[in-house]
């Protein structure tokens, strides 16, 4: 797959389906396809949780059952986070 890292198609569909299939391929979180991208993470979900549906449902189901699985996780992720921040913070 293509990415064209730093430009984006400038038609939204387009750049749905590519956002779309970058998650569903890789299963990355919004912040991290938003980053990839250089989009805002606002960008990114608009596109994938709103006009995605319309533009390709198959993917859309996709990509949505990805974000839930993210959206569940995330207390965790952050946890983890935290957890490495003070290891770091102890060690010096």
């Amino acid at each position: 797959m293509n990415l064209n890292r730093g430009k984006l198609a400038n038609n939204v569909e387009d750049r749905s389906v590519l956002l779309g299939q970058y998650i569903s391929d890789t299963h990355s979180t919004v912040r991290s396809t938003a980053k990839k991208f250089g989009v805002s993470k606002s960008t990114v979900h608009k596109d994938v949780a709103e006009r995605l549906k319309y533009v390709n449902p198959q993917l859309y189901r996709e990509v949505k059952s990805i974000l839930e699985i993210n959206k569940a996780q995330r207390h965790i992720r952050g946890g983890m986070a935290t957890k490495l921040k003070y290891k770091k913070s102890t060690e010096k």
